[in-house]
């Protein structure tokens, strides 16, 4: 064999193997390392107490995921939150929901906000993933297949107010937090007049006022901070799921959101208005898709805190 064609075999192989080094830690091991991402946030008003709000999305539960299903549900001891956030996609099959009970049980009494994404209507199918370099992915007409119902009242017996294209309040230690929500973006299900006009009607009275949504299309988040809201709150993008190590851009976010924007804490600004956002990179995948690489499954913890002396909201990493 000549010396050029031997060079050009030996580098296809080594090709090969990182190739199969990164599939087998991406379905292998990456999955599995559930991680919790922590924030400081000063959205509060001056002189209020402190406010723990676990930030919970994207479980894609199925029943065979018992090691996500135990993280999870010692997610209740670690972090004992004050406040719930769940930006929707529980279910990740038709049996899902056994998983989902387990997981969030020790959750029960926690107060809290959910809003849906689609997989907690239909159940997930197969798709071509490089479909997602080209964007968003589309939908045909869909008849529900999964119990949402029966979703909808575990979550709301746990404590949690379904706040899809409308708004609520609750208090938590003596804080008021007001909240507006919408139902699935992707799907076009998200009613932004419902849901202002309900955050209006509860008036000004909040310590702080939240925008909930699964997916961060960039005209929910506009309307959002339109509205008022002091921190938004999403998911929807499992973070671009594959990314290049140590990239600040997703490759793919499948919605609108600058691709820098497609995982963690930054802050969105529309005419002249600036939030922090959070857009989590959840906790699952499709089972048609069992990879993480570059991106570990997640859940938030943010502390929300009394603003700074300046008054001037701020928000600082801590983890």
């Amino acid at each position: 064999m000549r010396p050029a064609a031997q060079t050009a075999l030996t580098a296809l192989g080594a090709v090969g193997a990182v190739g199969v080094a990164a599939g087998v830690w991406g379905v292998g091991i990456e999955r599995y390392l559930f991680t919790l991402r922590r924030h400081d946030l000063h959205v509060l008003p001056p002189g209020s107490p402190s406010v723990t709000v676990l930030h919970l999305s994207d479980a894609h539960m199925a029943p065979w995921q018992h090691r996500k299903q135990r993280w999870i549900a010692e997610i209740a001891d670690t972090v004992q939150p004050d406040l719930v956030i769940n930006t929707g996609d529980n279910l990740g099959h038709q049996d899902g929901l056994g998983g989902i009970r387990a997981a969030f049980a020790p959750l029960r009494g926690v107060p809290g906000f959910f809003v849906h994404g689609s997989n907690d209507k239909i159940a997930p199918s197969a798709r071509n993933p490089f479909k997602y370099f080209e964007g968003p992915s589309t939908h045909v007409e869909f008849t529900p297949s999964l119990d949402t119902d029966a979703l909808d009242d575990f979550l709301t017996g746990l404590g949690e107010t379904l706040i899809d294209n409308t708004a609520a309040s609750i208090r938590v230690g003596g804080v008021r937090i007001d909240a507006l929500g919408v139902d699935d973006a992707h799907r076009e299900l998200d009613d932004l007049d419902a849901a202002s006009a309900a955050f209006r009607a509860l008036g000004d009275d909040a310590s702080v006022r939240l925008g909930v949504t699964h997916a961060p299309y960039q005209r929910v988040l506009n309307a959002f901070t339109d509205a008022g809201a002091d921190l938004i709150l999403a998911g929807h993008t499992h973070g671009g799921q594959v990314r290049i190590p140590f990239a600040k851009k997703a490759l793919v976010s499948n919605c609108d959101i600058p691709l820098d924007q497609a995982r963690g804490l930054t802050r969105w600004s529309h005419d002249g208005r600036t939030v922090p956002l959070n857009v989590s990179a959840g906790l699952g995948h499709s089972i048609y898709a069992p990879v993480r690489f570059g991106c570990r499954p997640e859940a938030s913890v943010l502390v929300l805190r009394a603003r700074r002396a300046d008054d001037s909201p701020e928000g600082r990493s801590a983890g």
